[in-house]
Protein backbone atom coordinates (compact mmCIF):
# COMPACT_ATOMS: atom_id res chain seq x y z
CA UNK A 1 0.00 0.00 0.00
CA UNK A 2 2.82 2.50 1.11
CA UNK A 3 4.99 1.70 -2.44
CA UNK A 4 1.90 2.48 -4.71
CA UNK A 5 1.17 5.98 -2.83
CA UNK A 6 4.90 6.84 -2.80
CA UNK A 7 5.11 6.19 -6.27
CA UNK A 8 1.68 8.01 -7.21
CA UNK A 9 3.51 10.83 -5.21
CA UNK A 10 6.86 10.73 -7.05
CA UNK A 11 5.26 10.50 -10.10
CA UNK A 12 3.33 14.10 -9.11
CA UNK A 13 6.59 15.47 -8.46
CA UNK A 14 8.61 14.60 -11.78
CA UNK A 15 5.60 15.44 -13.91
CA UNK A 16 6.31 19.25 -12.37
CA UNK A 17 9.67 18.98 -13.59
CA UNK A 18 9.91 16.87 -16.66
CA UNK A 19 13.35 17.20 -17.03
CA UNK A 20 14.15 14.78 -13.92
CA UNK A 21 13.51 11.08 -14.43
CA UNK A 22 13.55 8.20 -11.70
CA UNK A 23 16.81 6.11 -11.34
CA UNK A 24 15.33 3.61 -8.48
CA UNK A 25 12.59 3.85 -5.79
CA UNK A 26 13.55 1.14 -3.05
CA UNK A 27 11.49 0.44 0.33
CA UNK A 28 12.66 -1.46 2.67
CA UNK A 29 11.21 -3.55 4.86
CA UNK A 30 10.77 -1.22 7.67
CA UNK A 31 9.70 1.95 5.34
CA UNK A 32 13.30 3.50 4.35
CA UNK A 33 12.39 5.14 1.21
CA UNK A 34 15.06 5.83 -0.90
CA UNK A 35 14.79 7.78 -3.93
CA UNK A 36 17.65 8.45 -6.96
CA UNK A 37 16.65 10.94 -9.08
CA UNK A 38 18.52 11.89 -12.46
CA UNK A 39 17.96 14.78 -14.64
CA UNK A 40 18.56 15.98 -18.68
CA UNK A 41 20.72 18.52 -16.91
CA UNK A 42 21.72 17.30 -13.92
CA UNK A 43 19.83 17.44 -10.47
CA UNK A 44 19.97 20.08 -7.72
CA UNK A 45 19.60 19.99 -4.61
CA UNK A 46 16.11 22.44 -4.71
CA UNK A 47 15.09 19.75 -7.12
CA UNK A 48 15.69 16.99 -4.42
CA UNK A 49 14.17 19.46 -1.99
CA UNK A 50 10.95 19.49 -4.05
CA UNK A 51 10.28 15.93 -4.64
CA UNK A 52 11.12 15.17 -0.96
CA UNK A 53 8.58 17.79 -0.01
CA UNK A 54 6.36 16.16 -2.75
CA UNK A 55 6.45 13.15 -0.77
CA UNK A 56 6.91 13.69 2.83
CA UNK A 57 4.08 15.99 3.15
CA UNK A 58 1.74 13.88 1.48
CA UNK A 59 2.28 11.17 3.69
CA UNK A 60 0.57 10.64 7.10
CA UNK A 61 3.03 10.20 9.59
CA UNK A 62 0.64 8.55 11.41
CA UNK A 63 -0.23 5.79 9.42
CA UNK A 64 3.20 5.25 7.68
CA UNK A 65 6.51 5.60 10.16
CA UNK A 66 8.98 6.72 7.27
CA UNK A 67 12.20 8.16 6.61
CA UNK A 68 12.88 10.03 3.56
CA UNK A 69 15.92 10.15 1.17
CA UNK A 70 16.53 11.62 -2.01
CA UNK A 71 19.20 12.18 -4.15
CA UNK A 72 20.70 12.70 -7.36
CA UNK A 73 22.43 9.55 -9.17
CA UNK A 74 26.11 10.19 -8.35
CA UNK A 75 28.88 10.36 -11.00
CA UNK A 76 30.81 7.58 -10.15
CA UNK A 77 27.09 5.56 -10.85
CA UNK A 78 26.80 3.17 -13.85
CA UNK A 79 24.11 4.31 -16.51
CA UNK A 80 21.17 2.19 -16.49
CA UNK A 81 18.80 3.74 -18.99
CA UNK A 82 18.81 5.83 -22.70
CA UNK A 83 17.83 8.77 -21.40
CA UNK A 84 21.32 9.11 -19.35
CA UNK A 85 23.42 7.97 -22.50
CA UNK A 86 21.29 10.39 -24.60
CA UNK A 87 22.26 13.38 -21.51
CA UNK A 88 25.76 12.76 -21.89
CA UNK A 89 26.42 12.64 -25.95
CA UNK A 90 29.93 13.93 -26.31
CA UNK A 91 31.33 12.68 -23.17
CA UNK A 92 34.00 9.55 -22.54
CA UNK A 93 32.62 6.73 -21.25
CA UNK A 94 34.42 3.47 -20.25
CA UNK A 95 32.01 0.34 -20.99
CA UNK A 96 32.36 -3.14 -19.70
CA UNK A 97 30.43 -5.61 -22.46
CA UNK A 98 28.84 -8.99 -21.53
CA UNK A 99 31.80 -10.54 -23.39
CA UNK A 100 33.85 -8.72 -20.96
CA UNK A 101 34.98 -6.62 -23.79
CA UNK A 102 36.37 -2.75 -22.07
CA UNK A 103 35.96 0.00 -24.91
CA UNK A 104 37.10 3.54 -23.45
CA UNK A 105 35.67 6.29 -25.95
CA UNK A 106 33.49 9.26 -26.60
CA UNK A 107 29.78 8.46 -27.28
CA UNK A 108 28.74 9.94 -30.03
CA UNK A 109 24.88 9.17 -30.49
CA UNK A 110 22.29 7.21 -28.53
CA UNK A 111 19.39 6.04 -29.18
CA UNK A 112 16.77 3.59 -27.22
CA UNK A 113 18.15 0.84 -27.96
CA UNK A 114 21.91 1.42 -28.78
CA UNK A 115 25.08 3.87 -27.92
CA UNK A 116 27.84 4.25 -30.17
CA UNK A 117 31.21 5.31 -29.46
CA UNK A 118 34.28 6.06 -30.73
CA UNK A 119 37.97 5.91 -30.39
CA UNK A 120 41.79 6.51 -31.56
CA UNK A 121 43.67 3.17 -31.19
CA UNK A 122 47.48 2.05 -32.29
CA UNK A 123 47.71 -0.90 -34.85
CA UNK A 124 50.22 -2.12 -36.56
CA UNK A 125 50.97 -1.23 -40.02
CA UNK A 126 49.00 -3.33 -42.67
CA UNK A 127 52.73 -3.17 -44.72
CA UNK A 128 55.95 -2.75 -42.92
CA UNK A 129 57.10 -1.92 -39.35
CA UNK A 130 55.29 0.61 -36.88
CA UNK A 131 52.32 0.93 -35.85
CA UNK A 132 49.41 3.72 -37.49
CA UNK A 133 46.84 5.37 -35.41
CA UNK A 134 43.53 4.86 -36.53
CA UNK A 135 39.46 5.93 -35.57
CA UNK A 136 37.55 2.89 -34.47
CA UNK A 137 33.59 3.45 -34.05
CA UNK A 138 31.27 0.63 -32.15
CA UNK A 139 27.83 0.53 -31.95
CA UNK A 140 26.24 -1.04 -28.89
CA UNK A 141 22.93 -2.41 -28.07
CA UNK A 142 22.26 -1.56 -24.17
CA UNK A 143 21.00 -5.79 -23.54
CA UNK A 144 25.03 -6.26 -24.87
CA UNK A 145 26.57 -3.59 -22.01
CA UNK A 146 27.06 -4.74 -18.39
CA UNK A 147 28.12 -1.57 -17.15
CA UNK A 148 28.40 1.68 -18.71
CA UNK A 149 30.59 4.65 -16.70
CA UNK A 150 30.87 8.47 -17.44
CA UNK A 151 34.98 9.34 -17.48
CA UNK A 152 35.48 12.33 -15.23
CA UNK A 153 38.05 13.99 -16.80
CA UNK A 154 39.84 17.13 -14.90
Amino acid sequence: MMREKVAQLLKSALDENKSLFLIDLNISEDNQIRVILDGDSGVTVEDCIAVSRQIEHNLDREEYDFSLEVMSAGISEPLTMPRQYKKNIGRTLKIRTKNDEKIEGELTTANEESCTLTWTAREPKPVGKGKITVQKEATLPYKDIMEAKVMITF
